[in-house]
């Protein structure tokens, strides 16, 4: 169980195998973001102590590189065995530092848990080599991975990208958010545990301009793994480029969400209200676009206010407690902002508003808030918030709501709800993003996951993820 009631260090990196002090010196705090106390000193690593964990790995690539799918298996379950034992203080952390409730907590970190499962099966059924003609392609590991995670999904991001790559054959440094120091120590702990070989996983918390710009600069690192808002998306895939890295880029999101007019009003504006509000609202798949009937919006409303009504914001540790704190200071002004700009663009607010709820001053817990007759060029319908804040739109005709759902620089999820599957199914069809999501908000983690448009470039999960760390190789005889 991990302790709230005295200040944390934070001063490891994980390197060829061992606990190491970093090089860098620069401390920042830890703050919790329930009351905005400190709660932890998180010492930053810097470009020396990356460019070790990057030769770590590239040694140890030369030998794991070479190792069979059996024994790559055999790693991948170990990692989800030493994962699992820590769950207990995986979700204390990501509650204390991030402000996660806690169904949310156990059910990301169980699913991070698994991911080594996932993969571990999708190895045993991929064939590694492959006939193309009268050629032989060896499905060879890329190499060296960086690897770049946020902090509204820290162990969900790194088990993502780990797995596949282990799975493949490469070698990591992952580079995790400096805001989830505590998260990173647990998995560090049991990614040691694990007993993978020296220089296969490394951690190097630091930050983006210092660590970030050595993985993406330095030639050693083969790809890039990263999940994160699209502008800086943008600035590591330009880096990566110079030397020719593959990447994989999981981006920004402004999800829609089409309720048609046969659906089930009752079930389907609730399951709205909770697309939009995932994860305290800080979440890429988001559905943060609801686009209902237009006959029917005064009916909408009214489910909404009354959905709304039942959500508790709070302390994340209170079992009850729907919505957490916002991650950080920053985060919470940043809605705000989003909020005030909904109103005077003329939006109508329906529930929630600028502030904090009553009685929740200390920390960033912002108001559930949902606005209608919202027109497509505001902000607020434009742009991801990355907070509990919904835009209802409203449409004339089915063909009118598939132009507006689509009518956005993001395409990474996208929602239907009707009461006839197959008319569901035509709309989902013509639907620009990489997932999109039936009457349902179910995740399946054998899919592929990702974006089209400015929501990323690659895929993760399952086959279409593993893939992604793995280079063809054609060889072809006489």
């Amino acid at each position: 169980m991990i302790t709230t009631n005295k200040v944390r260090i934070f001063n490891q990196t994980y390197i060829n195998g061992q606990f190491v002090a970093p090089h860098g010196k620069q401390v920042i705090d830890l703050i919790n973001p329930t009351d905005n106390e400190v709660i932890g000193k998180v010492t930053m690593a810097d470009e020396i102590d990356t460019r070790s964990a990057i030769a770590a790995a590239k040694q140890a690539f030369k030998s794991f590189s070479q190792t069979s799918k059996e024994e790559r298996m055999d790693y991948l379950q170990r990692l989800h065995e030493s994962v699992s034992k820590r769950m207990a203080d995986l979700i204390d952390a990501t509650i204390l530092e991030y402000g996660a409730p806690q169904d949310r907590a156990k059910g990301s970190n169980t699913l991070a848990a698994n991911i080594f499962l996932h993969f571990k099966d999708v190895l045993a059924d991929f064939d590694l080599v492959k006939m193309a003609g009268r050629s032989e392609v060896v499905l060879e590991p890329v190499g060296v991975v960086g690897i770049f995670t946020p902090w509204n999904s820290s162990a969900g991001s790194i088990a993502i990208k780990v797995a596949p790559a282990i799975a493949a054959g490469c070698t990591v440094v992952i580079k995790p958010s400096e805001m989830s120091a505590m998260q990173t120590q647990v998995l560090m702990e049991a990614f040691h545990e694990a007993g993978l070989p020296p220089g296969v996983v490394n951690f190097v918390t630091g930050l983006g301009e210092i660590v970030g710009t050595e993985l993406t600069s330095n030639p050693d690192v083969h790809k890039i793994a990263f999940t994160g808002s699209t502008q800086i998306g943008k600035l590591v895939g330009r880096n990566a480029l110079e030397t020719m890295k593959r990447f994989t880029l999981e981006l920004g999101g402004k999800s829609p969400n089409i309720v048609l007019d046969d659906a089930d009003f009752t079930k389907a504006i609730p399951m709205a209200v909770s697309a939009a509000y995932l994860n305290n609202g800080q979440a890429c798949i988001a559905a943060s676009r609801l686009f209902v009937p237009e006959p029917r919006l005064a009916e909408v409303k009214e489910l909404i206010k009354a959905t709304v009504a039942k959500i508790k914001v709070g302390d994340p540790n209170d079992p009850s407690v729907t919505i957490g704190p916002l991650a950080s200071r920053k985060q919470y002004l940043r809605v705000q902002e989003y909020i005030r700009s909904g109103i005077e663009e003329g939006a109508e607010l329906l529930v929630g508003g600028e502030g904090p709820p009553q009685g929740l001053d200390r920390g960033n817990f912002v108001r559930p808030t949902v606005f209608a007759e919202v027109k497509p060029k505001m902000r607020i319908s434009r742009e991801e918030i990355f907070g509990p804040v919904l835009s209802v739109l409203t449409y004339k005709s089915e063909a009118e709501a598939i132009e507006m759902a689509n009518d956005s620089d993001f395409g990474l999820m996208a929602y239907v709800s009707s009461s006839n599957v197959e008319r569901a199914y035509k709309v989902a069809r013509q639907l620009q993003a990489g997932r999109v999501l039936i009457n349902t908000l179910s995740h399946d983690p054998l899919a592929p996951f990702g974006g089209f448009k400015q929501s990323g470039m690659g895929r993760e999960g399952g086959v279409f993820g593993l893939q992604e760390f793995l280079e063809p190789k054609a060889i072809i005889t006489e």
